[in-house]
């Protein structure tokens, strides 16, 4: 096995999900300044959003959990496209008026032209 492979700041860290507070204590090289105490020893400490403990899959749970408001953007997106479809299918579905056809000539047809009287 290879020598000095591994980072020198491989340590224990505590990654704490913000949604519901709960802790995992792993191995990390993740660099932070916060701290937390656990069963009496100072660890570092990484916030994170989401966890297996609050993510909708891993929970069965359909919760919406946004920090940057992207869920409400697309929302806003989705409900646009759904107008704008909306007013597209009206207008294809608006019956049109026949407009009256004007009286073509053939081509190549000779026009009577009036006769000057003398």
């Amino acid at each position: 096995m290879r020598k000095d492979i591994h980072p020198k700041n491989y340590r224990p860290v505590v990654f704490q999900d913000t949604n519901d507070n709960t802790t995992f204590l792993t191995r990390s090289t993740a660099q932070t300044e916060e701290t937390i105490t656990l069963d009496g020893v100072e660890y570092p400490l990484v916030k994170v959003h989401i966890s297996s403990s609050s993510h909708p899959f891993f929970t069965g749970q359909e919760k919406l959990v946004d920090i940057e408001g992207r869920v409400d953007k697309f929302k806003a997106r989705r409900e646009a496209a759904e107008k704008a479809r909306a007013a597209r299918v009206a207008k294809a579905a608006k019956p049109k008026s026949p407009k009256p056809k004007a009286k073509s000539q053939k081509l190549g047809a000779k026009t009577a032209k009036p006769v000057a009287s003398e």
